[in-house]
């Protein structure tokens, strides 16, 4: 198992909160990596599994452009455009609100639902390999100290 010092060839840090934050970058790209290779034989981007799963959890209840932005992972996403190729792939649909002609809806097909649960299962064996070497504990460690770095 490589150091992050080994992994980028830098033998040190100025301190180490440099050497925390440039590993926790280089981790996360690390993570999005293996996922967008799981991801590939679905023909989905991290973003699009992302809003499917947004859309999957909201168990049959529809989505504006506006809450799925809110809820993504990667806020610079642009998910109109996002909706739009899963729209042109069957994955979702786009419904007028009859209640406001101006609010679009968007739902999950039946074709999203069984795509996102394969996919889901292809990154679930990811994370499997990611996590390999941190125990349960200390999994949740780590996301307690991730939270408490943001605040």
């Amino acid at each position: 198992m490589a150091t992050i010092e080994e992994a980028i060839q830098q033998p040190a840090f100025k301190s180490a909160t440099h050497r925390a934050q440039v590993n926790i970058l280089y981790t996360a790209a690390w993570i999005n990596q293996q996922t967008g290779q799981a991801l590939k034989p679905f023909g989905l981007s991290l973003q699009q599994f992302n809003i499917l799963r947004i859309l999957r959890g909201r168990a049959g209840k529809p989505a504006t452009v506006k809450l799925l932005t809110e809820r993504m992972l990667d806020k610079m996403s642009n998910a109109s455009r996002l909706v739009d190729k899963l729209k042109e792939k069957g994955l979702v649909e786009r419904q007028e609100c009859a209640a406001d002609r101006r609010r679009v809806d968007i739902l999950i097909t039946a074709a999203g639902l069984e795509l996102i649960e394969a996919a889901s299962e292809a990154v679930e064996s990811t994370k499997t390999f990611a996590f390999r070497h941190l125990s349960e504990e200390e999994a949740s460690i780590l996301s307690n100290l991730l939270d408490k770095l943001r605040g």
